[in-house]
């Protein structure tokens, strides 16, 4: 009997341990770890772990006073909170961007504007974030510094994104300097995403295909360019909920649905474009014989007729659902 309670606690013990030694493991696997060293990590962030902030008028008063990219960015969102705020501390400034700059104030100092362009060229290179080198993570991180804790959720999706991973930036799309408005012109979004997806592109060139060259509707209607869960970035969970937001009429619900097709409006349309009328990927009555390849007329002598003159939507008309029975006693054959 003494035996078998000490096997009994034995095995508590040893449960307790495994639990213990599992735990233990799993919390260290959640645990993050920054790619590289912290101390290199912030010199890609914040410029040189040596230099000092020297404030807004320091960079301006030399150099940017009239710089077109100084006044651009002083009448947009970001450059109206280089006012100090009611806390005496500037929320945005030159250097919450480009980093410290006491060290390039240093190495600057007596140059000439026009004499001495090229040096003074290098010595911002040398002293402050230098852009052009940094990784599109890194450059994405300078902003979300402030912007991962803003109202904008969609941004919280970011880093584990299509774009992020494929290093494109915030800058990529928002310009900076550019003007009043740091986010990109509705006409100016499908040009942006077009320089990437050619192949899209390609395809709003096509006789059937939605309206975005035009100019009537834009890539960001039906894709969340930040990221999300949704397959392909669609702004819905399904594509028949994105698509339904334009096209209601065809989501249903429907007494007779067609199938499972009435999910994925993919298996039947090309959303960007297609040769053929209403976006189908083939004409009618080859799309629908791919899966109705039996018909009344498919017999041998009418098959090639059926194949050629025949439009499948002739007769059923209502092909992505209905709430009225068919023509025959079968019920619903999609006919009205």
């Amino acid at each position: 009997m003494k035996c078998k309670a000490n096997l009994v606690r034995l095995l508590l013990l040893l449960g307790v341990a495994a639990a213990l030694l599992i735990g233990g493991c799993v919390s260290k696997l959640k645990e993050a770890k920054p790619i590289i060293p912290i101390k290199e990590y912030e010199k890609m962030l914040f410029g040189k772990m040596t230099a000092d902030y020297v404030g807004n008028e320091n960079c301006l008063k030399g150099c940017h006073t009239h710089d077109k990219l100084a006044l651009d960015f002083k009448s947009s969102t970001m450059g109206d909170q280089l006012k100090q705020s009611s806390s005496g501390m500037m929320v945005v400034d030159c250097e919450s961007c480009h980093g410290p700059a006491s060290e390039l104030m240093a190495a600057i100092e007596g140059l000439d504007l026009k004499k001495d362009a090229q040096a003074i060229l290098k010595a911002h290179k040398d002293n402050l974030l230098d852009y052009q080198t940094l990784p599109g993570g890194a450059k994405s991180l300078i902003c979300l510094k402030c912007h991962t804790a803003n109202a904008t959720f969609n941004i919280h999706n970011w880093n584990g994104s299509t774009h992020a991973g494929n290093d494109v930036t915030c800058s990529s799309c928002h310009p900076i300097h550019a003007g009043a408005d740091l986010i990109a012109e509705p006409r100016a979004i499908s040009t942006l995403c077009m320089g990437c997806h050619i192949g899209n592109a390609a395809q709003f060139s096509l006789p059937s295909r939605h309206p975005v060259k035009e100019g009537r509707m834009y890539c960001t209607d039906c894709h969340e360019p930040h990221g999300n869960a949704n397959a392909n970035n669609l702004r819905e969970m399904t594509q028949r909920e994105t698509c339904g937001r334009c096209h209601t009429e065809k989501t249903g619900p429907f007494l007779y649905e067609h199938a499972d097709n009435t999910e994925q409006c993919s298996s039947c349309h090309s959303p960007h474009g297609s040769i053929n009328n209403n976006m189908l990927k083939l004409p009618v009555t080859f799309l629908c014989k791919q899966c109705h390849p039996m018909h009344r007329n498919s017999s041998t002598a009418l098959g090639a007729l059926s194949q050629t003159y025949t439009r499948c939507t002739d007769c059923h008309s209502m092909v992505h659902g209905s709430d009225t029975p068919g023509l025959n006693t079968a019920g619903g054959t999609l006919t009205r």
